[in-house]
């Protein structure tokens, strides 16, 4: 990936975080890792504040980790003692956060390596697509530690597991190595050591070369028509469909396959 450093003057001023641009793709690393990538409030914020300022010529993501660890989860040397409402507003701002990069302009490939612990995992399951390299292990120590998920990982992490392995995590301590995550639906895809990130991008531009209208509609309607009852979500799929197809880069697209144009789909090697 030929990159720059983030021109954008807002971007630039994100210290927990490396952003480089490559056109359509931007490289986003969590950037902690004398901290195993621990994340602290500065970084939840700067993470929303990345999502929300992206260039608008970026048309996909790719969120990473620096060092040996994707992330270790919430830092609890800065967790202090905190009233029932600071709680709540502390989780409040891990799902504006997460929020924006599940449902926001672009579709986000994690690349995942070492540690994808507690809020590492909720971080994770934000995202759209997921790649583990074979380093890779997953947790939800909070059980152990007194604590409950708050950054959408009772949300989000059932969605991909299910509600009862995720109670097994959480109970139990148990830790899922890269293997056993890709079994029970945590990662896409596993690659060796040191191959996650040109994967990641490899997907990623793969994604950025599709319409913009239909990457919004997997990201922002897929999703919620999936928690509607079968009828409403056929209507909403309707719906959805009928904006999708008539959209302008939709026609041309269409024209181009017609035309042969346009490769056909075909089994990958």
């Amino acid at each position: 990936m030929t990159s720059a450093s983030a021109p954008n003057s807002l971007l630039s001023a994100l210290d927990l975080l490396k952003i480089e641009l490559d056109g359509a793709i931007a490289h986003v690393r969590l950037n902690r890792p004398v901290k195993r990538n621990a994340v602290n409030d500065t970084l939840v914020t700067q993470l929303h504040t990345c999502f929300i300022n992206l260039p608008e010529a970026v048309r996909a993501v790719v969120l990473s980790g620096e060092g040996e660890h994707f992330c270790a989860g919430l830092d609890l040397s800065e967790l202090g003692e905190r009233s029932v409402f600071e709680g709540v507003a502390h989780s409040r701002m891990w799902h504006a956060a997460l929020d924006q990069a599940q449902f926001g302009r672009v579709p986000v490939v994690a690349v995942l390596h070492g540690a994808v612990v507690g809020g590492g995992l909720e971080i994770a399951s934000a995202c759209h697509i997921r790649v583990a390299e074979s380093s890779t292990f997953y947790g939800l120590p909070e059980g152990q530690r007194g604590l409950f998920v708050g950054g959408g990982g009772s949300a989000r992490v059932p969605r991909l597991i299910g509600a009862s392995r995720m109670a097994d995590m959480m109970l139990t301590g148990r830790v899922l190595d890269a293997e056993e995550g890709q079994a029970v639906g945590l990662s896409h895809y596993r690659v060796a050591d040191g191959a996650g990130v040109a994967k990641g991008i490899e997907l990623a531009r793969k994604i950025a070369t599709n319409a913009p209208l239909s990457n919004f509609a997997v990201m922002q309607a897929l999703p919620r028509i999936a928690d509607l009852s079968q009828p409403d979500g056929l209507f909403v799929e309707s719906l959805m469909a009928a904006i999708a197809q008539g959209d302008d880069a939709a026609k041309q697209r269409m024209r181009d396959f017609l035309e042969k144009r346009a490769g056909k789909v075909a089994k990958q090697g």
